[in-house]
């Protein structure tokens, strides 16, 4: 398998180096860093890395209007925030501008190196903490605004196997575990969430956690 190739955007350059060190020791590329938002897309467009690493506060322009001008003319560049701040709404803003992950800068390097490793795989680098936030708030929304028509009609887009996968996802489990769960190959897996998050409008597994918990295929204490 190839090394991912990262792009990093933090306005922090003692916080970069070191990152940027620690990525280069586990084998990862590093193909460029960005000191704002608009200097992040610019080598997004540039570098076509796998993934931006990115911070939400930075000059000029801030990760969460970056991810925005990324996803627009880049849509199939991960971003995942790797933040100071746990705060709820640049949590929620991101996920919807379409944040692939939200990782705080205070976890341990073993934590953030296994779920950074699973980004090429489709997964989401969220920790639990954040993931039960989501759901949390999801589920206030389809609570105060219920859409369960349309939510009805979406699930019954898909096949048998694709709801199986989607439960799956929604629970939390890996590709590789949905794999050994239902006896299918990785990229079996893999060609179902593209299918899934097509038929159901999504773009991005958290998204997908978050649907679930509207539809009441999970509960949104899952996470916690």
């Amino acid at each position: 398998m190839k090394p991912l190739r990262i792009l990093l955007a933090d306005d922090h350059p003692l916080f970069l180096e070191g990152l940027q060190n620690l990525l280069k020791a586990r084998g990862i590329e590093v193909v460029g860093t960005a000191g704002d938002g608009f200097e992040a897309l610019s080598l997004a467009q540039a570098l076509r890395p796998d993934v931006v690493l990115m911070d939400i506060q930075m000059p000029r322009c801030n990760g969460l209007e970056a991810i925005r001008m990324i996803k627009a003319v880049l849509p199939d560049i991960k971003v995942v925030m790797l933040t100071v701040s746990a705060n709820d709404d640049d949590l929620f803003e991101a996920i919807k501008s379409g944040a692939s992950g939200y990782l705080l800068k205070n976890m341990a390097a073993p934590d953030f190196f296994r779920l950074l490793s699973g980004v090429a795989q489709g997964e989401a680098p969220i920790t639990r903490e954040m993931a039960a936030k989501v759901l949390n708030e999801f589920a206030r929304q389809s609570q105060e605004s219920p859409s369960a028509t349309k939510s009805e009609t979406d699930v019954n887009a898909l096949t048998p196997r694709q709801s199986d996968v989607l439960e799956l996802v929604a629970q939390g489990y890996t590709n590789k575990e949905i794999a050994e769960a239902l006896s299918i190959s990785g990229n079996t897996v893999k060609y179902h969430m593209k299918e899934i998050l097509q038929k159901l409008h999504l773009q991005n597994r958290n998204q997908v956690i978050a649907y679930a918990v509207q539809t009441g295929l999970i509960q949104p204490g899952v996470y916690q």
